[in-house]
């Protein structure tokens, strides 16, 4: 093997630069070149890419963001194109094959969540090369345990949630915090228990708000006269639907949901007489440096997926089983969206500690 290519794809998140770090660190011990493509597929379609030496990621391990860039509108199946003044999508997947073929790549490592690496098993089809790694903050790829990005969301959704219990309580309000995630609620979930939230509102429990307003009412008779309450953008009421804040062409995942918080905050105010106020954490949970537990996660991604390719293991994602870097099918981490368990352990200890889910 002498040259492989990456690409970053889809939204941004804390990690991206560790991992490309350390494909590039792992690479040059095997005397393999590396390329890089900017902007996700946009990069292979259009041919836009550089050399990624050890020289070009000097200093990026606790850096925020990606120095390739990234896209999560740029599906080459699907691609947004102008002609004759006019806007339309054509498929130029086999111009991408094209430029893959033409810069002899033995392999492309695509870093990407379930959209990204959908793409990328399409390209699998054509014949291309490829090894995955699996990165998102919602945590919601199916074959690993954990996607890296997703601890240091977590970090900054309870910083927020500790924010907001010191003005919630000293002005005796209910504060509502909307967090990212879309049809998984592992953000939600997880930093609703670290940052003590009273109610966690998740898409894998559709909520009343009687429920909640029960909460609340709890509360204050025992004295608690505010409430924290966490809810993932994804959040239903039971026999409702999720609120989508706008779609966008062209994109492998072209839902954007949103706007959740300020519902259930405008109702809240009005059922309780509590004064309510919502925040949408929105993109700070993409952006900063990683954890160092992010760092570390993304470094092992980013040396198995080299070593992957180097063996031969096409069509596999470097996965965290447990303790340890394995290698899943992409075919399987696709399939379908990890999810919280309802009846999970996570979900029981979050109830045994006061929290309510409005169910």
């Amino acid at each position: 093997m002498k040259k492989i290519g990456v690409l970053t794809g889809g939204g941004d998140c804390p990690g991206l630069n560790a991992v490309l770090r350390s494909i590039v660190k792992t690479a040059a011990d095997f005397h393999i070149e590396v390329i890089g493509f900017r902007d996700g597929f946009r990069g292979v379609v259009m041919n836009e890419y550089f050399l990624l030496t050890p020289r070009e990621v000097v200093g990026i391990l606790i850096k925020g963001g990606t120095i390739l860039g990234s896209s999560n509108r740029d599906n080459p199946f699907h691609f947004k194109i102008h002609k004759n003044g006019k806007t339309m999508y054509a498929d130029l997947s086999d111009q991408a094959v094209e430029n893959i073929k033409n810069l002899a790549l033995d392999c492309l490592i695509v870093i990407g969540g379930d959209g990204t690496l959908s793409c990328a098993y399409d390209f699998m089809k054509k014949d291309v090369k490829l090894v995955g790694v699996p990165k998102t903050i919602d945590n919601d790829l199916n074959g690993t345990d954990l996607t890296f990005g997703f601890m240091t969301a977590i970090d900054t959704a309870t910083d927020a949630l500790e924010k907001l219990h010191t003005t919630a309580e000293s002005h005796h309000r209910i504060m509502v915090l909307e967090v990212m995630g879309r049809n998984a609620g592992w953000i939600a979930l997880q930093a609703g228990i670290a940052g003590g939230a009273d109610v966690v509102l998740i898409p894998e429990i559709p909520f009343s708000l009687e429920q909640v307003v029960g909460k609340i009412r709890e509360r204050k008779n025992r004295g608690r006269n505010f409430s924290i309450i966490i809810v993932a953008e994804g959040a239903k009421p039971k026999g409702g639907e999720q609120m989508v804040k706008r779609l966008v062409e062209g994109s492998p995942d072209p839902v954007r949901l949103g706007g959740i918080g300020g519902k259930i905050a405008n109702e809240l105010e009005e059922m309780t007489g509590f004064e309510t106020r919502v925040t949408v954490l929105g993109h700070l949970q993409r952006g900063g440096k990683p954890s160092a537990f992010d760092r570390i996660l993304a470094s092992r991604y980013g040396v198995a997926a080299v070593r992957m390719a180097t063996q031969g293991m096409f069509g596999m994602m470097a996965s965290l089983q447990g303790t340890e870097i394995s290698a899943v099918p992409i075919a399987a981490a696709i399939k379908e969206l990890k999810t919280v368990p309802p009846d999970g352990e996570l979900v029981r200890t979050a109830q045994s500690i006061g929290i309510s889910f409005g169910a």
